[in-house]
């Protein structure tokens, strides 16, 4: 038979019930698909109505420049997905609940029903937690200031992108704390402050914060203060009602525990940073920064600056490009001529960046070459009638104009505009000018001339002037046309200038035109003469310099100009005789006829009682100068007479003051007791001994010649070495002279002619050597010329050992030493001599160079090519040193 198997299940009520609600669950999925469809509709028109009303709330928020919370957008971004795949399973119900038969409780494809009847439930649950989780009392907070804000500006800073990365590496990597950036205005402070700003922004730095204040010229420090608090989050209607005192404590409170950068935009004074709350950088160890504008280098030192850069206008080929930029190639190439023009407009704009981009704008639409030669006329002659000039560039300049600390400073601004386009201007004339037209009085303790040195000091500082070297200063084209705009038309009637200075000229300009004249300037022009007599009772200034060709002047042409203080004759060539009249200008308070022809200068001007600057140098030919002229001249401030005379050759009637070789002119100078300033020239030992017999004359001689001193073999100078204000000294045709002599024991030793600058020695046919020069320290200039006997310039001797000697020396010339074999006996470093001119020295075999003098800058050395070709070196590397600072002599 065969095998019976049997199988045995046991089952009992708990797991018959497990499999019955597992069943009936999953039928239920089913079976309620239909309601769950509805209740799904529902419910999600619910959380949709309550996400849109979130979102007005935010919406509202936002506005208010606050940001939303992560856990709101995490909600909505929830909501949004919710609510698509919710809108799925409703666009697919219709065909599902068709599949549903024996009255909904089951479904022709169970498992396709059972499978989409639970993702229904699961979104309805999904849906109901949403709804419950989307309660929120709070929808956004604050937004967090960003540590530097952008500002708008160009994308690209033509000429300035060198200075930028220049002071970017001040800032990132140099320990200074607070630097400054001053330059005149429209040259582009502002912008490049604006570059240091969004500089922060791509480029990693330790700095938490960078704040930019726009100060200007009217110093609120509550206004400061309120930019600083609303970026570091305390601003607020309660923390502005603070004192500035509470305020500043604040700030301190945040900001010393920050790396911190302030960029404070156009100042106009010191700004008290402690007032304001910002903590003080140290220059050594802090790791914050102070970065300011100004006008004005003072304000730079007025801030403590540990660093200061001058923003310069910009070079030839820059504005070049900055002016192209802004007139636009179409406009460059509509015509031929039109580029060569638009060079000379850019050139008329003298580099300055705010003029550069309002010329151009304006130009950019003048398509013909007349267009463009007409705006060039204005520019040079009414520039303040050309668009955007008179009523945008100008009054932003005339704010330094305004800035200047006074009436008397401001009309010295304007004189310096009586002066051509880019002439460089005598710092010693200017200042004599203005004291001339009384606009410096001086006091009890500064001189007149201290304080025109000081004023110029002031206009350089607040960049309006602009210093060539330490002797001269010029005006900026744009400066002088804001000057001009301001003195010919603002001013008008204060003022009142008409200015042809360097205009070229032929005739002088009507005479109707002077009537209500204060100030007129016609130098440098090709006036033949002035046959017109105007009429001009207020003219107080008058400049007829500088006219090569000006060889008549109409005998009444001064007899109206009563009141006229200050006349220029100066390099007049054609000036042989003074004008007939000049005697009745009892006004007159300066008076120069340097480098003219006259040969003498009448008794008449006696009456001229008033002078405080009388200036006769380089008048070579005049040879009589009445006795007692000079000293009833008794107001004078200034006397210059450097060069006025040649007592070897000159035959001076016994009436002349010059008579003697100037012994009778030190008697009348010793009656000046108002004099500041002389320059002398000396024919004698006699006269030189009773010259340093007079405190009052040694203490105001800036410049001293000493000529001729017939019959002296040697002349002593050791009393010169005190003269503390001696700038310039030159000896010239002493045929006789075989040494000067020099004490050192004694003066020399004690006051080393320490303001010394400029030495000259000409025609001094036996002297043999100038070692004296080692003994003054700060001379800058060296002049031997004509001197046959001459074989050494520096001999070994006494003093020759001197380490020291021609260290600030920047020029040597030396000419027609026919003998001399040696400059000095060993080389010397020159570390500041820019400048070696020989000429006729063929004797000179070997300069006093290494090629340590070369290690610091270049010097240019001119000279014969023949003379240089056989010059021997110190060795090979000192004359490969020097091989590319040849320049021949032509």
């Amino acid at each position: 038979m065969g095998n019976i198997c049997q199988i045995s299940i046991s089952c009992d009520g708990a797991f018959f019930n497990r499999c019955l609600d597992c069943f009936l669950g999953k039928a239920a999925y089913i079976s309620n698909l239909q309601d769950n469809l509805v209740a799904l509709d529902t419910e999600l028109r619910k959380l949709i109505a309550a996400k849109n009303d979130l979102m007005r709330r935010v919406n509202d928020a936002e506005r208010q420049q606050m940001r939303r919370l992560d856990q709101v957008q995490v909600w909505v971004s929830r909501v949004e997905t919710v609510e698509t795949e919710a809108d799925a399973f409703i666009g697919d119900g219709t065909q599902e609940i068709e599949k549903l038969c024996l009255g909904g409780y089951c479904s022709k494809n169970c498992k396709s029903s059972y499978k989409f009847g639970k993702q229904v439930a699961r979104k309805l649950r999904d849906i109901k937690t949403l709804m419950g989780e989307g309660v929120f009392e709070v929808v956004a907070d604050k937004v967090p200031e960003p540590a530097v804000d952008e500002r708008p500006t160009e994308p690209t800073v033509v000429g300035l992108q060198s200075q930028l990365e220049e002071v970017w590496r001040c800032l990132v990597e140099e320990p200074v704390g607070i630097v400054g950036l001053y330059g005149m205005g429209g040259v582009g402070k502002t912008t490049l402050l604006t570059h240091i700003n969004n500089k922060f922004l791509g480029s990693p730095t330790n700095f938490d914060l960078v704040i930019l204040v726009v100060v200007s010229k009217d110093l609120r420090l509550e206004s400061i203060q309120e930019v600083i608090g609303e970026k570091i989050g305390l601003l607020n209607d309660a923390w502005k009602s603070r004192r500035i005192e509470q305020k500043a404590l604040d700030i301190f409170r945040i900001l010393r525990g920050k790396n911190f950068v302030v960029l404070l935009d156009d100042i106009w004074q010191r700004v008290d940073l402690a007032k304001v709350g910002i903590p003080l950088p140290n220059s050594q160890t802090s790791a914050s920064k102070v970065v300011f504008t100004t006008r004005s280098e003072e304000v730079c030192g007025l801030m403590e600056a540990h660093k200061k850069f001058k923003v310069e206008c910009l070079s030839g080929n820059d504005a070049w490009e900055l002016f192209r930029q802004k007139v636009g190639e179409e406009t460059l190439n509509c015509h031929h001529d039109i580029l060569e023009l638009a060079q000379t407009v850019t050139k008329e704009c003298g580099g300055l960046p705010l003029a550069l981009i309002t010329i151009g704008r304006a130009m950019a639409c003048k398509k013909t070459p007349e267009e463009w030669s007409y705006a060039i006329q204005v520019l040079r002659t009414s520039s303040s009638q050309f668009p955007g000039l008179g009523n945008e560039v100008y009054p932003l300049l005339k704010f330094s104009y305004d800035n200047l600390p006074n009436d008397t400073i401001r009309s010295c601004l304007l004189y310096c505009c009586l002066y051509p386009e880019d002439c460089c201007i005598s710092k010693e004339n200017l200042v004599d000018c203005w004291i001339g037209e009384g606009l410096l009085n001086g006091s009890v303790t500064l001189g007149s001339h201290e304080q025109g040195y000081h004023v110029v000091g002031i206009l350089v500082h607040s960049c309006l002037l602009e210093e060539v070297d330490e002797d001269e200063v010029k005006m900026h084209d744009v400066i002088r046309d804001m000057a001009l705009w301001l003195a010919c038309d603002a001013e008008k009637e204060k003022e009142n200038y008409l200015v042809y200075a360097g205009a070229g000229l032929r005739e002088a300009p009507d005479v109707i035109e002077w009537e209500k004249l204060r100030r007129l300037s016609l130098m440098e022009n090709q006036i033949e003469n002035l046959s017109e007599v105007p009429t001009c009772p207020h003219l107080l200034t008058l400049f007829l310099n500088s006219d090569d060709i000006l060889w008549r002047i109409n005998s009444d042409f001064l007899q109206s100009m009563l009141r006229l203080k200050v006349l220029n004759l100066s390099r007049y060539m054609g000036l042989l005789v003074l004008p007939l009249g000049i005697s009745k200008l009892v006004s007159l308070e300066y008076l120069d006829l340097s480098t003219s022809l006259i040969s003498e200068i009448p008794e008449e001007l006696k009456a001229l009682v008033n002078l405080k600057c009388l200036n006769l140098e380089y008048t070579g030919r005049l040879l009589k100068i009445p006795l007692q002229l000079i000293s009833n001249f008794s107001r004078l401030h200034v006397l210059r007479m450097f060069g006025n005379a040649y007592f070897s050759y000159g035959n001076y009637p016994i009436e002349s003051v010059l008579f003697g070789g100037g012994e009778l002119l030190v008697e009348e100078l010793l009656g000046l007791k108002h004099l500041e300033v002389l320059s002398l020239t000396l024919g004698s030992s006699r006269a030189l001994q009773s010259f340093l017999t007079s405190h009052m004359l040694r203490s105001c001689t800036r410049a001293m010649l000493l000529q001729d001193f017939q019959g002296s073999t040697s002349v002593d100078v050791s009393g010169l070495a005190d003269l503390k204000r001696l700038k310039r000294l030159r000896i010239s045709d002493c045929y006789e002279l075989v040494e000067l002599k020099i004490d050192y024991a004694g003066e020399v030793q004690r006051y080393g002619f320490h303001s010394l600058q400029s030495f000259e020695v000409n025609y001094c046919s036996k002297l043999k050597d100038l070692t004296l020069l080692v003994l003054i320290p700060n001379l800058k200039s060296i002049e031997v010329t004509d001197c046959e006997a001459m074989e050494e310039i520096i001999s070994v001797g006494e003093f020759a050992g001197n380490p020291n000697a021609f260290a600030k020396l920047q020029y040597l010339g030396i000419g027609n030493l026919p003998n001399l074999k040696s400059i000095y006996w060993k080389p010397l470093p020159f570390p500041c001599l820019e400048e070696l001119t020989v000429s006729d020295c063929y004797e000179l075999k070997k300069l006093p160079l290494d090629s340590n003098s070369a290690k610091e800058h270049k010097i240019v050395i001119r000279g014969a090519a023949n003379w240089w070709r056989n010059l021997q070196w110190e060795d090979e590397a000192t004359q490969n040193a020097f091989l590319s600072c040849f320049q021949s002599l032509a």
